[in-house]
């Protein structure tokens, strides 16, 4: 029997006629698929291949550079972001296959700088042949990009700055506000032939040059009756302006201008706001910062920088052909967050103005709840002056000033000196290492114990009234014989395991950046003359004035380390639990004091009889070598034993010819009268 061999080329013919046939159709692209690609390259902002796809009557209306550019940059200014272009799904008509142009429905949704925007509209689409090949195009309309967008019309932007939040402290007082200052200008017309005299003149009245005054008369914008700014000065200025408008062709007017009412007093700790630089720009790409606008630089309006930036306003409209306008989107501007800090002004002022002149950093605190009462660092700067435009001039001096004003010292760490000797003496009396009744017998001036690990090298005191010493005669009289040995009897691990425990090697986390307070700068200790000159804060051992205050408060609080903070609210945060017991905090806050009431006590100059005071002195040498004189810093810190409210740690640099930390004493002990 023959097999048939015709069926299977039959079949294969059919088959192939049939795919034939579906590839033509799948050739021919529907006007909805048109448009869903239309609105999805829409939706990715590439203009290029939109217009690849526009009717020819489109593109012969519009260049295609023109078209991009036109787009791109309406969609930049506004700031689109989350653009959404969709087709509306329709009931397909009937013989739609023969028609020649078709509308189709799209929505268009989008985030922009005044808010969302988004509407509905129709796009038209037509059957062009191009390279032999039909297929279907859109008829461009401007109104596709926004429904009242005729020919001829222009979408405009106006924004409305939000007004920075500002800063008080606990009482309510201004710190940082958003006031006004004046702003002394030329009027060009008024100048009348005197312009060479006049310049001059306020160029020296300002203390600006002449060139900068010529630099703002020939800005393009100015015209002849134009008001042309030339300095902004403060409203407490008044002599200053007066000067001024007697020059002929000067005018002044009053703007808004953030102010610093405590000015150099709290410099460092609020900080001031400066007009924004191409790397700050850089660094905020993505939080709609733009040139000309203004950010925190330092302090405190740096670091609630995101917190008191005010939110601005925009309103996106079509401006008509015949002038009226058409509202897209409008947002209202909206004022930043102000704060309120537990700092009290008035004391911040008293501690500076009683260190005015020094080198050297405060910090006061209310020991039981951990409020910042102050933060002091001085010499400091006027931050108004920066807010108003520092001349180049005045801002060089500051750089070069040799006592550093634009340095935060509050932020910095120091060697503590005999300061630290209250915390070595309770970490003794924990470990057992130190018995309150035992005395250690000292003589001399110093001393060094019998290794020759140690060469040459030995420990000094400065008072050698006693030969037997016990701790509350050391701390008294801030012996540091007595604090070597015992250090050298803990321990390095001993030693360092206590003093973790007051928070060394920890970020002091109460919202302003400080320098860490260290044990050594490997953050261990070894033994030898080091662990020795750590017990009595010398060494490697570095605290912030800030840290050196908040280990004072386990002496008030139980044993509980206070947690130190900035901002009304988070008060009363227990840092570290049970640093040391009860018994042990109650022992050595008597003996502090003794420091003040005994009258060999280093903080003598602190006694007074109707306010009984507690603390520790400190002096701490800087030296390159063990023989020669070196810079000494002097400390204090106190508080009221019966009311401890207030607690003040200070540091003043170069005490070493007015009588070491007798001279600190001083300063924080009028601190205290003046407050009774």
């Amino acid at each position: 029997m023959k097999r048939k061999r015709g069926f299977p080329f039959i079949f294969f013919v059919i088959i192939a006629g049939a795919v034939i046939l579906l590839s033509g159709c799948k050739d021919k692209p529907t006007p909805e698929e048109r448009l869903e690609r239309f609105t999805k390259l829409w939706s990715e902002q590439n203009f290029g291949d939109m217009y690849e796809m526009l009717s020819e009557s489109s593109r012969k209306s519009i260049f295609k550079e023109d078209f991009v550019e036109r787009y791109k940059k309406i969609y930049k200014d506004l700031e689109v972001k989350d653009l959404q272009v969709k087709p509306v799904k329709v009931e397909e008509k009937d013989g739609k296959k023969e028609e020649k142009s078709v509308r189709l429905p799209f929505s268009v949704k989008m985030d922009t700088l005044a808010g969302e925007i988004s509407f509905e509209h129709e796009a038209s689409l037509v059957k062009e042949k191009r390279d032999d090949k039909e297929d279907w195009y859109i008829q461009w309309n401007t109104t596709y990009i926004f429904p009242n967008l005729q020919e001829g019309d222009k979408v405009r932007i106006t924004t409305s700055k939000g007004e920075r939040g500002e800063i008080f402290d606990r009482n309510g007082l201004p710190l940082a506000v958003n006031g006004s200052a004046f702003e002394i200008g030329l009027v060009p017309e008024q100048m009348q032939g005197n312009e060479a005299k006049i310049k001059g003149e306020l160029a020296e009245l300002l203390d600006v040059s002449v060139e900068k005054i010529d630099q703002a008369l020939n800005a393009s914008w100015v015209q002849p009756h134009f008001f042309v700014p030339i300095k902004k000065v403060a409203r407490t200025e008044t002599a200053l302006i007066d000067k001024a408008k007697e020059i002929q062709g000067v005018s002044v007017r009053e703007v808004s201008e953030r102010e610093y009412p405590y000015g150099e007093a709290a410099a460092h700790l609020i900080g001031y706001i400066g007009e924004i630089t191409a790397e700050e720009l850089e660094k905020n790409k993505e939080k709609g910062y733009s040139a000309g606008d203004r950010i925190g630089k330092r302090g405190l309006e740096e670091l609630f920088e995101d917190r008191l930036r005010g939110k601005n306003g925009a309103k996106i409209y079509i401006e008509k052909t015949d002038g009226s306008d058409v509202v897209l989107a409008e947002k209202a501007p909206e004022k930043g967050e102000s704060i309120t800090l537990t700092i009290d002004a008035e004391l911040q002022k008293k501690i500076y103005e009683k260190m005015k002149g020094r080198k050297g950093s405060a910090a006061a605190i209310h020991p039981k709840t951990g409020e910042i009462l102050a933060l002091v660092s001085t010499p400091a700067f006027d931050p108004n002056a920066f807010v108003l435009g520092i001349s180049s001039e005045k801002l060089k001096q500051l750089q070069e000033d040799k006592n550093t004003p634009l340095i935060n010292r509050f932020a910095s760490a120091y060697a503590p000196g005999s300061t630290i000797k209250p915390v070595v003496a309770a970490i003794g009396l924990e470990t057992g290492t130190i018995d309150p009744k035992k005395k250690k017998k000292i003589s001399g001036k110093t001393w060094r114990p019998d290794d020759p690990s140690w060469g040459n090298y030995s420990v000094t005191r400065v008072s050698t009234r006693l030969s037997e010493v016990d701790v509350k005669d050391a701390l008294i009289t801030s012996d540091n014989i007595y604090f070597a040995m015992s250090a050298l009897e803990m321990g390095p691990d001993q030693l360092a395991d206590g003093l973790k425990k007051f928070g060394f090697g920890e970020e002091l986390k109460f919202g302003y950046p400080v320098q860490d307070s260290q044990i050594s700068n490997s953050g261990t200790l070894k033994k030898g003359p080091q662990l020795a000159d750590t017990g009595y804060g010398q060494g490697e051992m570095l605290m912030s004035i800030l840290h050196l205050a908040a280990v004072y408060t386990p002496f008030i609080n139980d044993g509980n380390m206070i947690l130190p903070v900035i901002e009304q609210g988070k008060a009363n945060t227990v840092w570290k639990e049970k640093v040391i017991s009860k018994e042990t905090a109650a022992a050595v806050a008597d003996m502090m004091k003794e420091v003040v009431a005994s009258p060999y006590g280093t903080a003598r100059g602190a006694y007074m009889k109707d306010l009984v005071l507690a603390g520790k002195t400190g002096t701490a040498e800087l030296k390159a070598k063990k023989d020669e004189k070196g810079q000494e810093n002097g400390f204090f810190v106190a508080y009221p034993a019966e009311n401890p409210d207030l607690l003040i740690a200070m540091m003043i640099e170069n005490v070493e010819k007015d009588g070491g930390s007798s001279y600190v004493v001083n300063k924080v002990a009028e601190i205290f009268k003046e407050r009774q």
